[in-house]
């Protein structure tokens, strides 16, 4: 809180001229009794008082790293964003242009290389010049100007009181002349006057004579030119007052005057004087975007990234020492994120439901994992990253859990995912293999109704679960109710099959399997990952929440035939010094047999061949399967190759249980809504967009037991007469009704 001003020392009457003056002139006495002549201490108590007091005055500055931006680069070095809370570049004093440095003497202190921190001849200089004209002049050195920006540096980052010149007792410009003085004595001049050009403000978060240099001319430091130095010189004194972004005129004026200064000074010439005078300011402002908010590329995996060093106590044992560390400690964080699948995810992303185009409450997003090693290469969503409030902005992120681990201390700012609907099946398969079953396995699919107190295995729950209600679930379109084998079932998702597939399982392996392999409950806060729920639907519905990178996780442990990867998104984490921080190594195992993920990366090629991702190909050895839940409110394609593994999810991410199917999407209103229309085309756009890009060999097939021996074909029938031979259901054969 700023002193209570009083008429009585109001220098702005004469009266008050004269106080000041002898004020300053006792002050000078202490100086000159404490400092000059330690020997006057046995002249008289007054000035052994002066001498005591001033001897108990700190006599050591405290000087913390000055704070630095962190920068946050994709796998090609590529910047993804900025984060800071000051915008400093520091820079040494030989980057520094010679007009910086004759302008900043020259207006401020251009006895600085001849006094020992505290200038006595320019105190007395000031006061005269306060007391018999109209302007007012400072006197504080820019060693006592360094200490003055040390302190407040000091104290803004340990929660200190920060005290600014218009608040200062006595006792703080003391202790700032004593801290002075011992600086003087530990830095040589070139070491405080480059310090001082690397703390001082400049403008809002810009910092030091570089990001100033860079931020008002966009130019480097050691180019400044005599006018551009001026500028900034000027600006020193009153970075709001002086803005010249804010206040040009004033701005303008206080250059002239700097110039005045530096001619005077003898630092520039008069032709050089006149030339600077005459030049406009020419400003080029180029602020440095700061945060996800104003992220290059990629802003939700920037958000990611941010949530991972501040969740990880690697960085700090206090949230607020990690926090400190990334806003203000200059890291080099180097990311697994690909630039050129990033661009192309969310060019795709864009096409299919811009958020011009789409209702606020229609989500769209792309996550992409390489299976092998967890390495997350994409991470894109349709909203605009601001916290302002607007229909199609959002800050949170649609592709990640809610927490960390389930752990409710580490918030990671998503979602927590959607109903995977259809897209879990592959895992009911993968439980039916791992039993000793077979691909070509026959299971009738026919209609049924489950009634009250039907029992499934289900080891986790005591060895049974029981329903509660009577159930009779239905294929999509309810039709397609026959007998066919679990690898017709799964390419054709007919849910009474895999509902019999369920039958002769135990409810919780699928589960179990599905968990190992990466999917689990995005919302879960109970310190730990949970699994999705186990009960009958949750065999082709997943029995909870799951967010698109889990489930990219989860495919990707097909992908790379039962080896589950962690997600990865860190790469190295570097101080601004070089020193290397350590960041969560690569962590896979095999959580599933080969052969077993290999008989499913069959059946969801077959997907992609004669089921519901037909129209989905893009000519190389791709697998898939698509998923819509019951209210057509969460629909996905999980389309997957050797080398990459991609969610692509789209739904009501407002209102979990409310249709799309009136919604806008795009510019346009789709009648019937599917996995396979939306979110399946979206991810070929983006696939079409990288050929080359990513691995895509072809997968290896299962051993023969996994296999199984096919059924012999049906014997053919006469047609009926006047029946349409377009498909199961008169859909040109794209079997969309099984999603």
């Amino acid at each position: 809180m700023a002193a209570s001003k009083s008429p009585f020392f109001d220098t702005a009457t004469t009266l008050g001229k004269i106080v000041a003056f002898f004020g300053v002139s006792a002050l000078c006495g202490v100086l000159a009794a404490g400092l000059l002549v330690p020997a006057a201490a046995a002249a008289g108590t007054a000035a052994s008082g002066s001498i005591q007091f001033f001897d108990q005055l700190p006599s050591e500055l405290q000087r913390g790293a000055l704070a630095e931006p962190s920068s946050i680069y994709a796998s090609d070095g590529s910047l993804i964003a900025t984060l800071y809370e000051e915008n400093r570049q520091p820079v040494t004093l030989d980057q520094i242009s010679p007009n910086m440095i004759d302008a900043m003497l020259a207006i401020e202190d251009d006895r600085y290389y001849e006094h020992g921190g505290v200038d006595l001849q320019g105190i007395f200089s000031a006061v005269v010049s306060n007391v018999t004209s109209d302007r007012t002049r400072g006197a504080s050195t820019i060693t006592q100007q360094y200490v003055n920006n040390v302190i407040i540096d000091t104290n803004l980052q340990e929660g200190g009181e920060v005290v600014f010149s218009g608040q200062k007792t006595i006792g703080d410009k003391l202790r700032e002349v004593k801290l002075a003085i011992a600086v003087e004595k530990e830095l040589s001049k070139d070491e405080i006057l480059e310090g001082y050009f690397n703390i001082v403000p400049f403008s809002g978060k810009t910092f030091g004579v570089q990001a100033a240099s860079k931020y008002f001319f966009n130019v480097e430091a050691k180019d400044l030119s005599i006018a551009q130095a001026a500028l900034l010189a000027g600006v020193v004194n009153g970075p709001t007052y002086y803005s010249p972004e804010l206040n040009p005129e004033r701005s303008l004026a206080r250059r002239n005057l700097v110039l005045d200064a530096m001619l005077d000074k003898g630092r520039i010439t008069q032709e050089e004087h006149d030339a600077a005078v005459a030049t406009p300011m020419e400003l080029n402002l180029t602020p440095v975007p700061n945060n996800c908010v104003g992220a290059v590329q990629a802003p939700y995996f920037c958000d990611y990234i941010e949530h991972l060093v501040l969740n990880d106590p690697a960085y700090g044992a206090e949230r607020e020492d990690r926090e400190k560390l990334l806003y203000r400690g200059g890291l080099s964080i180097t990311t697994t994120l690909n630039p050129t699948l990033q661009n192309a995810a969310q060019a795709a992303i864009n096409e299919t439901a811009n958020p011009d185009t789409t209702d606020a409450e229609i989500g769209h997003s792309m996550v992409s994992v390489e299976p092998g090693t967890g390495k997350i290469l994409v991470m894109a969503q349709n909203t605009r990253y601001t916290p302002e409030l607007a229909p199609g902005n959002s800050v949170q992120n649609f592709n990640v859990d809610v927490y960390q681990d389930g752990d409710p201390t580490k918030y990671l700012n998503g979602l927590g995912g959607f109903q995977p609907g259809s897209t879990y099946k592959p895992f009911t398969v993968a439980a039916w293999l791992d039993s000793g079953k077979t691909l070509n396995a026959t299971l009738n699919g026919n209609k049924r109704t489950y009634p009250a107190g039907t029992r499934w295995n289900a080891s986790c729950y005591g060895g049974a679960y029981v329903s509660t209600e009577p159930w009779t679930p239905i294929n999509y379109g309810d039709t397609n109710y026959r007998t066919t084998t679990v690898l017709e079932g799964l390419a054709q998702s007919f849910n009474t099959i895999t509902l019999a597939e369920a039958r002769e399982l135990d409810l919780c392996k699928f589960q179990e399997m599905a968990f190992a392999a990466g999917v689990h409950n995005g919302k879960g806060a109970d310190g730990e990952r949970e699994m999705l729920s186990v009960d009958p639907p949750s065999t082709f519905g997943g029995g909870g929440d799951a967010s698109p990178l889990s489930m990219a996780t989860g495919f990707a442990t097909f992908a790379a035939e039962g080896l589950m990867c962690e997600p990865r998104a860190l790469v190295s984490v570097k101080t601004s010094d070089g020193e290397e921080l350590p960041v969560p190594e690569q962590s896979c195992s095999q959580v599933m047999r080969k052969e077993v993920a290999q008989g499913v990366n069959m059946a969801t090629q077959r997907v992609m061949t004669a089921g519901s991702g037909i129209n989905l190909q893009v000519g190389v050895p791709i697998a898939g399967k698509t998923g819509t839940n019951d209210f057509r409110s969460q629909t996905w394609f999980m389309g997957y190759s050797t080398g990459l593994s991609t969610a692509s999810w789209i739904g009501n991410w407002k209102a979990n249980n409310t249709s799309m199917s009136d919604k806008l999407i795009g510019g346009r209103i789709y009648p019937e809504i599917d996995g396979s229309l939306i979110a399946g085309p979206s991810w070929k756009n983006f696939i079409q967009r990288v050929p080359g890009q990513y691995g895509a060999n072809p997968f290896a097939n299962p051993p023969a037991n996994v296999v199984g021996q096919a059924p012999a074909p049906p014997r053919p029938s006469a047609p009926a007469p006047n029946r349409d031979n377009r498909g199961n259901n008169g859909n040109n054969g794209n079997n969309q009704n099984n999603d």
